[in-house]
């Protein structure tokens, strides 16, 4: 690995450090994550599933809001390499999606559609139990190669690290209670983000940029801020109007 790689992976993993401490937002994280993964692991999109408890599985996070990426996460909820990953605990991959329709006919019509050729999914695991997995994809027909596996799963770990507050928590209804509130609050995001997008006239990927430059810089939890103005106790205009120091890229 070399000098600046090495350079980029500390980088990387200090600014998932920093979001790890205190007044920790497991969907601040977990979006920060999928999009350090897309550049660490040179990878065109990145996504986060986690159980819903119920036999289910829902997305969580991913590197973009963008809507057909938001179909490629949905559909993979029901059949693709991330589900294969979650219920078997072990590195599911495609090196070429449009080869693989007849294993995956629901996922890979979606995704191949949406511009991806591959895919690949790691576990998120947790004492022997499969919490979710993190998908990376492709828009080119490329195996993944094993030190990008090796990271991918070390953002993987960090990741349910992340959903279990630096290992605080350590009986299973607990993570159990942890997960459920993690998808309600995604639920939260995405009403606040169709009220951002529809007042602003914005994409979904721009009201979720917004929402959080808001969060990042009132040092809001970014659940909080979505929850305010999904009930309307917080102005659309207010996060609306970007402070002047506000970022678009956080870490």
């Amino acid at each position: 690995m070399s000098t600046g790689r090495d350079q980029q992976l500390a980088r990387v993993f200090v600014s998932l450090a920093d979001t790890l401490v205190a007044d920790f937002d497991v969907l601040d994280f977990l979006g920060l994550l999928t999009e350090r993964a897309v550049e660490l692991l040179k990878v065109d999109a990145a996504g986060v599933i986690l159980s819903d408890q119920r036999g289910g599985w829902q997305p969580a996070a991913g590197s973009s809001e963008r809507s057909e990426l938001a179909e490629v996460f949905a559909a993979q909820t029901q059949q693709g390499p991330c589900l294969d990953c979650v219920r078997t605990g072990v590195v599911v991959a495609s090196a070429d999606l449009t080869a693989d329709v007849d294993r995956w006919p629901v996922f890979a019509p979606v995704a191949v559609n949406a511009g991806f050729r591959a895919a690949a999914a790691v576990p998120m695991r947790l004492r022997g139990h499969v919490v979710g997995a993190l998908t990376l994809l492709h828009t080119t027909p490329v195996a993944v190669d094993d030190a990008s596996v090796e990271l991918g799963q070390a953002l993987a770990d960090i990741a349910t690290i992340g959903i279990l507050q630096q290992r605080a928590v350590h009986r299973d209804e607990v993570v159990f209670e942890q997960l459920q509130a993690a998808l309600h609050h995604r639920t939260v995001v995405e009403q606040a983000k169709g009220v951002l997008a529809e007042s602003g006239g914005l994409d979904m990927h721009q009201a979720y940029t917004r929402l959080r430059d808001y969060a990042h810089t009132h040092n809001l939890r970014l659940s909080e801020v979505a929850r305010d103005l999904a009930t309307g106790m917080l102005e659309v205009s207010e996060v609306l109007v970007r402070d002047a120091g506000a970022s678009t890229q956080h870490g």
